[in-house]
Formats: structure tokens, sequence, C-alpha cells
């Protein structure tokens, strides 16, 4: 599998430790190519450049807020971090994880 992606899910995870709240309708998109190429990361960069994590928050933080059905999360994973990544990524990933069960809205967080 892919140890720099992991490395990178688990960047994301770390920083917003504090937080995240798995089950949580608020959440932020973090961009997973981003997080790499701040790691010097350029193989995760390269394949991972606009694909998203969610990371569900446990507060609604300041800023725009956007209302985004919940079916939009279908083959999401979710890891023991709480971050949920799309399927295809999560298939890369090493790192436990669990279906992703979004509530029936969820509501962005643009910061």
């Amino acid at each position: 599998m892919n140890r720099n992606l992991d490395a990178v899910l688990s960047a994301i995870g770390d920083t917003f430790q504090t937080e995240i709240e798995a089950d949580a309708r608020f959440y932020r998109e973090v961009d997973i190519g981003k997080q790499a190429e701040s790691m010097g990361l350029a193989d995760v960069f390269d394949r991972f450049r606009g694909v998203s994590a969610i990371v569900p928050l446990r507060r609604p933080s300041t800023g725009m807020t956007v209302r985004v059905d919940g079916r939009t999360f279908v083959n999401y994973a979710q890891f023991d971090s709480g971050i949920a990544v799309p399927g295809y990524v999560a298939a890369e990933s090493e790192l436990p994880q669990k279906p992703f069960a979004a509530n029936d809205s969820m509501i962005l967080n643009f910061v």
C-alpha cells in the first residue's frame, strides 16, 4: 500500500485531533494533495491533488457554511482518527477504517 499516503492522512488527523467528533454534522475539507506538498511528499501530491479529506467538527467554525446532502459521502471510509476520505483513497491506505456514516444533511464550514 502507500506509506506516504498513510503519513499524510495521519498528519491531517493529528492536526485536527482536538476538533474532531466522528459523527458530527459540521465538517471542513482538507486537500490531501496540499497537505502532502507541505510535507514534501511529491508522489502523494501528484496523485491526490484536489482530493479532499472530510474532517467532522465538534463545533461549527466561523465563516460561510453550506448544507450538503449526506448521500454525497456514499463510498467514503472513516479512519480511527475520525477523518473520512473517498473509498478509492481509503483502498490505498493500511490505516484501520470503517464505512463513513454521514448524517442526512451535513454542513460544510469554509475557513
